[in-house]
């Protein structure tokens, strides 16, 4: 695998790492200054946060590394009975391997959707390595599917039926293990990405649009990768999470940063996400509550058993808590903007972020 046509400013570089034999990374900015670590979310890499590296000041150092199973580090496999541990040991791994000079430093992480739920966990687990806090369209701290409530979040069933592996669509996989690079189907990554990443009729110009897509396709697939195992449930609607891959590890079963709130050393937080995000919302059409209340899954048992996830609301509620212990904390939203702000309007991504920066440091 290669990193061809990189822009202006940005390295690639791939490192050995005491848990990974080659962790990729993208990097821009000095070597000596301010750290800046960017963590991509799912079904994606490193490369969509190319833009943002190229534009970012010389005083920062800035790294976007590709997770396991993406882009091209090692195919290492999930365990998701460890939520996202695995990705948050990775992350701490980079920053303590001796190419990148960061070991024992402070860092800023900022976090794309499932990638946000990464930066969190590294957060609970190592809070005097962090600076601060980018959320950007995260998934909840409930995980992704089967929960409902705000501050008082439960499973819609015990099994966490409805989230996991199990619950992604089998054309999609297929498409990504044939390497479908067209826009011919409803279910082909490309068509996936411009639909749902971004508000249509937002697009990347043709040859970064390419790009994406390709980097999409490079994703590890299978039971130890994407999507995941699953399991059969007797609860609606029939699939619950498997042990293994990523959509289990971000799955409410494993995956519970409620406890954010709780890290002793209050670093500050920005959570900026789309007012259109169609991908992490309170009527997310990824949620199987929400299509069920649609009637696009039959079966539904209803609001009262299973709810549309509040993943907006559940996030923030947490952040309402870590402002009452004492922690800073700001929301801001971007009208006609989508799942991924950072692409979608970039000028007022970086503003919001190199702003937030400076103040943090």
């Amino acid at each position: 695998m290669t990193t061809p046509n990189l822009l202006p400013r940005i390295e690639s570089l791939k490192v050995p790492t005491s848990r990974l034999r080659v962790q990729h990374l993208l990097a821009s900015g000095a070597p000596d200054g301010v750290p800046v670590v960017f963590i991509h979310g799912n079904v994606s890499s490193s490369r969509f946060y190319e833009e943002t590296l190229a534009a970012m000041p010389q005083s920062f150092r800035c790294l976007a590394p590709d997770l396991r199973g993406f882009g091209e580090t090692e195919r290492a496999p999930i365990d998701a009975t460890r939520g996202v541990g695995d990705f948050a040991d990775d992350v701490l791994a980079l920053l303590d391997a001796s190419d990148l000079r960061l070991a024992g430093k402070k860092v800023h992480l900022v976090g794309w959707s499932a990638g946000a739920g990464v930066v969190l966990r590294f957060a609970m687990e190592h809070p005097e390595r962090v600076a601060s806090l980018v959320l950007l369209a995260p998934i909840s701290p409930a995980g992704y599917g089967g929960t409902k409530g705000d501050a008082s979040v439960a499973p819609c069933w015990p099994d966490h039926a409805g989230s996991g592996g199990g619950t992604v669509n089998p054309e999609f996989i297929k498409r990504l293990l044939a390497k479908d690079a067209s826009d011919e189907n409803d279910a082909s990554p490309r068509t996936v990405m411009n639909r749902y990443y971004f508000k249509p009729p937002f697009r990347l110009e043709r040859s970064r649009e390419d790009l994406l897509v390709a980097e999409m396709l490079k994703m590890a697939v299978g039971e130890d990768f994407y999507p995941g195992d699953r399991e059969p449930s007797a609860n609606w609607p029939g699939v619950a999470p498997g042990r293994r891959g990523m959509n289990n590890a971000i799955s409410g079963k494993y995956c519970d940063l409620r406890r954010f709130p709780e890290i002793p050393t209050r670093p500050p937080v920005l959570w900026i996400r789309g007012a259109d995000d169609q991908i992490v919302s309170d009527t997310s059409l990824f949620d199987f509550g929400f299509l069920g209340k649609l009637g696009a899954v039959p079966g539904w048992p209803g609001d009262a058993v299973y709810p549309p996830q509040p993943m907006v609301s559940q996030m923030r509620a947490m952040l309402d808590e870590y402002r009452s212990r004492g922690g800073n904390a700001r929301e801001e939203v971007l009208p006609g903007v989508g799942h991924s702000p950072h692409l979608e309007a970039p000028e007022t991504f970086r503003e919001l972020l190199l702003k937030f920066l400076e103040a943090a440091r």
